[in-house]
């Protein structure tokens, strides 16, 4: 039988309940205990796969072919396990399922209402993760603040799970924000008496609350939460900005929240052990050489777009001992002025995306990386624009494009799969999740790998365009990595270029801090040989 740990946020949004679900994944499980997470996402969208990545950062990708939440992400890397669509549920999924069962009749006439119907629906899908990956404990975060209205029905379910699951087998944690007053040089609490107080009116009392603040908690603090919110002192843990997002696990492992839980929850585990993990963050703390790059990309305002990609950075580079700097290089800004920007770095990394805006300036740093021998990395989009502008140059013609960016195109080398084409649908109709891709030996691809046969997340609607491969191969590209059937080019380089190299896939989501992927490896390895006049030689982590 399974037990659960519900995470709740309050006083303001991104306070770090997706950081503080997988840390305390990590401390579980570096007890021998297994884990799986669940992320409840209360907006209405069905998933976040047709939504601006203004509005919501990243989508992430299971290895089912799910769109998901950025936090998943975060469970993936920081717990080492391969989550599943069952480990994101939004609104949008269960007002379908409950409107779908009453249009079978499936209630007998019944008025529908949020209590039970769409609370039952909740409850389902959160033991739903439990039967099918039979972990001892599940860990489920329920996005949003205390309070947000569409969050009601999230937190009546889970207050109801505690009823039916039992006492012993249900923790609920509360993580709030600490503002500090600089007039006075305080850490304020009445925010968080005011959240706490909000969850108990819903029915909820908190047995742990997790203080995030970017100043140090005293004594006193702890003992007034402690005591106006009616929670153990010693389940008051501090949770002060860290160096690195990966510290955090330490930090509540040193708080004794590990043994908190598995005294509370009546588990039976083994001594933590987090040794590795603390030599990989102390190793990450250290100051570094840095290796510069420059990631081209349209949605550089909100950094979270490319959550995944700057993690995948920093693991590589880490295994080579280096610190990573990015240079986030907007790409619609990149116009006559993009040479300047670019010869500041040493290796240029276009990650993946939607629409025609920008393009061009992605373009035109990918003709930089080709002409100057810079290494050049693109994930999805990214491999696109190196075909676009390698094909510019093969054909002498600006008219080379996907039909993406220009239907009429002379020169579509980027096209939709015929099985896209007539699609109405946007949200979940593209080539998700996991696929097998043969890598052909001798090449940058398949030396970075060391291995036969990949697996790979992709998320993209085109593909490289068969119709032009042999003048495109004749002229110097590699198709490096084909689907079995080799109709798919999947991994596309480019010949007598120290490492030019490009996927369909999305590597990034694969990467782990001590399991960096091997691209990303393959990438930086090159990057890091690359001379920048005038670079700085040492340089923290950013």
């Amino acid at each position: 039988m399974s037990k659960y740990i519900f995470i709740t946020g309050g006083v303001v949004s991104s306070v770090g309940k997706g950081i503080s679900v997988a840390s305390i994944g990590k401390i579980l499980k570096s007890r021998g205990i297994s884990v799986s997470v669940q992320k409840l996402d209360p907006y209405l969208n069905v998933d976040p796969g047709t939504m601006s990545p203004f509005q919501h950062g990243e989508v992430f990708v299971t290895q089912d072919g799910a769109e998901t939440d950025l936090d998943l992400g975060h469970y993936e890397r920081f717990i080492g396990v391969e989550l599943t669509q069952a480990s994101n549920v939004t609104s949008g999924q269960v007002y379908s399922s409950v409107i779908a069962q009453e249009r079978r009749g499936d209630f007998l006439g019944g008025t529908i209402q949020v209590v039970p119907h769409v609370t039952n629906e909740i409850k389902r899908r959160i033991r739903k993760v439990a039967e099918i990956s039979q972990a001892e404990v599940i860990i489920i975060e329920v996005g949003g603040t205390v309070g947000d209205i569409e969050g009601q029905p999230f937190l009546e379910a889970i207050r109801q799970m505690r009823k039916d699951e039992g006492r012993d087998n249900v923790l609920y944690i509360h993580v709030t924000f600490l503002p500090h007053i600089a007039a006075t040089d305080e850490l304020k609490t009445k925010p968080t008496q005011h959240s706490v107080n909000e969850l108990r009116r819903i029915g909820i009392q908190p047995d742990v609350i997790l203080c995030r603040s970017d100043k140090e908690i005293s004594e006193g603090i702890k003992d007034k939460i402690s005591l106006f919110c009616d929670v153990d002192k010693e389940a008051v843990i501090p949770l002060v900005t860290s160096e690195t997002i990966y510290e955090v696990p330490l930090l509540l492992e040193d708080a004794g929240l590990g043994e908190f839980i598995v005294r509370r929850l009546g588990l039976t585990a083994g001594k933590s052990n987090l040794d590795e993990w603390r030599d990989m963050v102390a190793r990450l703390k250290a100051p570094k050489e840095p290796v510069i790059i420059g990631l081209v990309g349209k949605y550089v305002g909100l950094r979270d777009a490319y959550y995944s990609v700057r993690e995948a950075l920093c693991h590589a580079a880490l295994a080579h001992n280096r610190a990573v700097k990015i240079e986030w290089l907007d790409s619609e800004q990149l116009d006559g002025a993009a040479d300047d920007k670019l010869r500041q770095v040493q290796g240029i990394i276009v990650p993946g995306g939607f629409g025609y805006r920008g393009i061009e300036g992605m373009i035109k740093a990918a003709k930089f990386a080709r002409e100057r021998e810079v290494p050049y990395f693109g994930l999805c989009l990214g491999m696109q624009i190196m075909v676009i502008e390698f094909g510019r140059w093969v054909f002498h013609s600006e008219k080379v494009n996907s039909t993406e960016f220009d239907a009429n195109s002379d020169y579509p080398v980027i096209d939709l799969l015929p099985e896209q084409r007539g699609i109405e649908q946007k949200g979940g109709t593209m080539r998700l999740g996991t696929y097998p891709c043969h890598l052909v030996p001798g090449t940058i691809a398949a030396r970075a790998y060391g291995t036969e046969v990949v697996y790979e997340r992709h998320r993209h609607r085109y593909e490289f365009n068969n119709n032009f491969r042999q003048p495109l191969e004749e002229a110097g590209l590699v198709p490096s990595g084909l689907s079995p059937d080799g109709r798919l080019v999947e991994i596309a380089e480019l010949r007598d270029r120290p490492w030019m190299l490009a996927c369909q896939f999305h590597p990034e989501f694969k990467s782990r801090p001590d399991s960096p992927h091997p691209l990303f490896l393959g990438f930086i390895g090159a990057a890091k040989e690359t001379l920048v006049e005038g670079a700085q030689t040492s340089l923290p982590l950013n």
